[in-house]
């Protein structure tokens, strides 16, 4: 027969009394009447099989095994404290905070309306977001910098668990003084290849989509522009600089505006988004939640 284990509760009231030399001020240090206090150690010492402690009028000591049991009940009660301390600091990691990483076309047109729809499901969560490239956004991951991230490109390594998102697409934008924004045909792959264009840098999942398409046509040429951020870019093609790729989330509006054109392209630069992170490693609720948010 399984014997049964004996309350916290009643172990701490035990080393109380051990400590006051009385079952009524053990009891008022508990917050319990005398009478709970009394019931609570014939309780304990039912279940134990021991006689704890020795009652008089005078007050309450501890029986050589009561000292005994008292020594070993601090011992489990320190225990006791340390795993609820621990959860505590498991529940605030999960439910305090959540470092993110983006790479920057999500975090900068998909990310914002994620964030509030958490923030609706998962009120006491705070969201630490660092932008960064793809490249750097896996380095994190790696690191143990972040919790969750989010890329772009053609996959996710092999070390990370993958979860599509959002799906996207690439587009050739030039200013509407630019020939190609009165082509009447589409454009084809070997005239970008041999195009200086305005491109984000080398670890970007744009820049890395657009190598693979154009890789059986030579790779892309040298660059007019090379930036690590999208919207210098946008204003550079603006202005007639060259030819820009980006997302076709990131110039919606100026092509709405018809401050920029999109040329048609033969070339297909469809590509998935995808939330990441480590294998092995236990994602924290609010991750869960956000997860559960880019889903729609």
């Amino acid at each position: 027969m399984t014997q049964r284990l004996p309350d916290l509760e009643a172990l701490e009231l035990l080393v109380a009394v051990a400590e006051t030399g009385s079952l009524g001020q053990a009891a008022a240090r508990q917050g319990i009447s005398q009478p709970s206090a009394s019931a609570r150690m014939g309780t304990l010492e039912r279940r134990l099989g021991v006689k704890l402690l020795l009652r008089s009028p005078s007050g309450s000591r501890l029986t050589s095994a009561g000292l005994v049991v008292t020594d070993w009940s601090r011992t489990v009660l320190e225990q006791a404290y340390a795993l609820v301390e621990g959860a505590a600091a498991l529940r605030a990691r999960q439910h305090g905070r959540l470092r993110v990483t983006a790479s920057l076309t999500i975090a900068e047109h998909l990310m914002p309306g994620w964030l509030v729809t958490l923030r609706e499901v998962d009120p006491g969560v705070h969201v630490e977001l660092n932008v960064a490239n793809s490249a750097h956004v896996i380095e994190r991951l790696r690191g143990g910098e972040a919790d969750l991230g989010f890329i772009e490109g053609r996959g996710a390594p092999r070390d990370l668990h993958s979860r599509a998102v959002a799906r996207d697409r690439l587009v050739v934008v030039v200013a509407p003084s630019h020939p190609w924004s009165r082509k009447r045909r589409a454009l084809r792959p070997v005239e970008l290849a041999a195009t200086p264009l305005l491109l984000r840098e080398a670890g970007s999942g744009t820049r890395e989509t657009l190598e693979a398409a154009l890789m059986p046509y030579g790779g892309v040429a040298e660059p007019a522009l090379e930036l690590g951020a999208t919207a210098p870019l946008r204003l550079a093609a603006i202005s007639g600089t060259a030819p820009a790729v980006l997302s076709a989330l990131a110039v919606a509006d100026e092509i709405a505006a018809g401050r920029l054109v999109e040329v048609p392209s033969e070339l297909p630069l469809d590509r998935v988004l995808r939330a990441v992170w480590p294998r092995g490693r236990e994602l924290p609720d609010a991750a869960l939640h956000l997860l559960r948010v880019t889903r729609g």
